[in-house]
């Protein structure tokens, strides 16, 4: 776990290790949700790169009766 101190500013910076694994560039949006007592962040991604992730996962899957309303 990393620990983050925010600035005078308010700013805080994102270490290396979790921009390397999120991929998260300079000037890229993120999105702050407050979950109880936590406040997440959420990088922002353009649709069009979220085309196809679904791609092979099975639809055939048995659904419960109040899945559907």
């Amino acid at each position: 776990m990393d620990t983050v101190t925010i600035s005078s500013k308010y700013q805080v910076v994102i270490p290396k290790a979790i921009r390397e694994k999120w991929n998260v560039k300079p000037g890229q949006k993120v999105r702050l949700i407050i979950y109880g007592n936590r406040l997440e962040i959420v990088p922002v991604r353009d649709i069009k790169a979220a085309r196809g992730f679904l791609e092979g996962m099975s639809s055939t899957i048995e659904r419960e009766a109040e899945d559907r309303v």
